[in-house]
């Protein structure tokens, strides 16, 4: 379990890079710290980065397109039930 930003950074590096092209891993993973960062403004202070099911459910969702994740991120802090309803639905055509 990653302490701080960086240990997140470096935690999620991985799969990012499995994902998304290699030029725009670093870019991913600062708007991931933005995200992280505007959930503890959201969420309180206990929520100190987006949960790795909502990660899981924008990363899905956004198939490696950084345009979409953009999107998709905000769209998570914002409101992120419609983001869980739409990843269950393309987990469940998948099968």
């Amino acid at each position: 379990m990653a302490i701080g930003s960086m240990q997140r950074r470096d935690e999620r590096k991985s799969r990012i890079a499995q994902e998304f092209r290699a030029r725009d891993v670093e870019t991913v993973l600062d708007l991931l710290h933005l995200t992280d960062m505007a959930w503890h403004d959201c969420y309180g202070p206990h929520q100190l980065e987006i949960p790795p099911d909502v990660l899981d459910d924008v990363l899905l969702l956004a198939r490696g397109d950084l345009a979409r994740l953009v999107r998709l991120s905000l769209a998570a802090v914002q409101d992120f039930r419609d983001l869980r309803v739409a990843a269950d639905e393309q987990r469940a055509a998948a099968l």
